[in-house]
């Protein structure tokens, strides 16, 4: 399976809002960093925002990491 190339990002949050996020990530069989994406993907997709696709290690192309898409 091809995986495609990844960056870091380190942020601060509310206590509350990561237990959320948590809660949120355990319901959909998620990892809370994969929730974040999906969440940042939705938001980008109602509001039109493109998000230019990387290549991945093999050169196929890339997954967009959505359950059931």
């Amino acid at each position: 399976m091809a995986t495609t190339k990844t960056a870091t990002v380190t942020f601060r949050i509310d206590p509350a809002v990561k237990e959320a996020l948590r809660t949120a990530a355990t319901r959909e069989h998620r990892s809370i960093a994969n929730m974040v994406e999906v969440l940042i993907r939705d938001y980008c997709d109602k509001n039109n925002i493109s998000i230019e696709e990387g290549e991945t290690v093999a050169g196929l192309p890339p997954s967009r990491g959505r359950k059931g898409k």
